[in-house]
């Protein structure tokens, strides 16, 4: 059977033109699970929403739960690779990175709401969502760690690391659900102080 994958209609392939249509369901499935939660996420409603056929959907995903997985990878790979960049480009002391990283998320989470609820809130009314969540915390967890002082305990890092994701989470969450009105430049202030203390204060072996 001949391979049509690379042939051309209109000047792009068929490889091409399914790449375009999994991104804008990938967007829609954004859109939707960013501001109405899971509950707003169906094949029906994304298709209508990506002004697709669900012929197109099932040839990218296999169901919904597949389209949410992926959209919540996607922002939780946007986010992790945003505080990789920001701590990489960062000059040397612990309190500069920190603003970097801080700063570098709350732009990716704040500025486009729908992913910081995507990747903070979603998880905790969708099944699928929270137990991937607790498989991508290590990830997160290990950015901190590698920031926190050697001369500390290995485990006290680790714990330190876990602690601390937990604790912006819930800030983050806050923010976003309006249970905590603080003015971005006060919420960056704050967690960069949290960062900051961990990363400078050694503690006891």
């Amino acid at each position: 059977m001949a391979d049509t994958a690379g042939r051309t209609w209109g000047g792009t392939t068929l490889s091409d033109r399914r790449a375009a249509r999994r991104e804008q369901l990938l967007a829609a499935g954004l859109d939707l699970l960013g501001t109405g939660g899971t509950a707003a996420v169906s094949v029906r409603a994304v298709c209508r929403k990506a002004k697709l056929t669900e012929r197109y959907f099932y040839e990218n995903f296999a169901d919904r739960e597949a389209l949410v997985l992926a959209v919540y990878e996607q922002v939780g790979a946007q986010a992790h690779q945003a505080l990789v960049d920001a701590v990489a480009a960062a000059p040397a002391s612990a309190t500069e990175r920190a603003e970097a990283a801080v700063t570098a998320f709350v732009e990716l989470m704040l500025d486009d709401p729908r992913k910081g609820r995507v990747l903070l809130i979603a998880p905790l009314t969708d099944p699928t969502l929270s137990r991937r969540g607790v498989e991508l915390l290590p990830a997160f967890a290990a950015l901190i760690r590698e920031q926190l002082p050697t001369s500390a305990d290995e485990l006290d890092r680790e714990m330190t690391a876990v602690g601390l994701v937990g604790a912006l989470t819930n800030l983050f969450v806050a923010h976003l659900e309006g249970t905590m009105t603080v003015p971005r430049q006060r919420l960056v202030a704050h967690c960069v102080h949290l960062l900051s203390r961990a990363s400078l204060t050694p503690r006891p072996r």
